[in-house]
């Protein structure tokens, strides 16, 4: 998993090595310790409390902390965790669920990392789904126990925080967070702004047709006439195109598909 320390912004190859991170991490922990290691991370601990999940790996150049999500077919469970209420921290209100499930493991994280980090490496985070939103938690705390934050990547999250918290986040971490979001995906319209939850991060819009759109390309307009024409292309297909486009193993696809047609936004 090839990385790019020195990318000044968002970069496709750092994007399909840290999603591949964020699908490894469903993997049992055997394979998961296999396929880190065969994509040259020697060191490779995973942290499992009370079901929240991550892990870490390393080599001489980089640190990844991936956290787990929950499965895409799981989506009636991802919808019912989201239903909770805010927690007030100094970093703003957080939705309770996941700043208690980050909490579990974050401790032995930050001193993980700081053990591994023996080299000055630069360090990312990733995260799908729920996974997404404790990785966003994560990098505040990591950089909260000073350990720099090179690069935040999450795929499929949905809002963490109010207001206060996202605009406390971005000052931090705006211009170095890419938020994927594919197409239809519902994870990412919850919690709903109506209950005082917003965004954070830079915004990367997968398209109906695989092609990138970043933050500052992308209206209302255009998101919601392509996410019109994402469903109506899988209602011919009867599927369902806002939980189909939450599978890590689809933004995965498309990132790697767009990889290898070398284009960078």
């Amino acid at each position: 998993m090839e990385i790019i320390a020195n990318a000044p912004s968002f970069h496709i190859r750092n994007a399909a090595s840290l999603a591949k991170a964020a699908n490894i991490v469903y993997q049992d922990w055997d394979s998961a310790d296999t396929e880190i290691r065969v994509g040259g991370f020697k060191k490779f601990r995973y942290f499992d409390v009370d079901g929240t999940q991550a892990f870490v790996a390393a080599n001489d150049k980089n640190i990844i902390v991936s956290f787990r999500g929950t499965e895409s077919d799981k989506m009636d469970d991802i919808l019912t965790d989201l239903k909770v209420n805010f927690i007030d921290t100094k970093h703003g209100r957080i939705h309770a669920g996941f700043y208690t499930a980050v909490k579990l493991i974050i401790d032995d994280i930050c001193e993980t990392v700081k053990a591994y980090r023996d080299q000055n490496q630069n360090l990312w985070v990733t995260g799908h789904s729920l996974g997404a939103a404790l990785a966003t938690l994560g990098a505040v705390f990591l950089q909260d126990a000073k350990q720099f934050v090179n690069g935040v990547y999450t795929f499929g999250q949905p809002r963490v925080g109010d207001e206060t918290f996202a605009k406390k986040f971005n000052i931090r971490f705006k211009k170095r967070t890419f938020r994927v979001v594919n197409n239809c995906d519902i994870v990412t319209r919850v919690p709903m702004r109506s209950m005082g939850y917003s965004h954070i991060g830079t915004h990367i819009y997968l398209d109906t047709d695989g092609e990138l759109h970043i933050d500052e390309e992308l209206t209302w307009w255009f998101g919601f006439t392509d996410r019109v024409k994402g469903r109506l292309e899988t209602f011919k297909e009867k599927s369902i195109d806002d939980v189909s486009d939450h599978s890590m193993d689809n933004y995965l696809s498309i990132i790697n598909r767009k990889l290898k047609s070398q284009t960078v936004v």
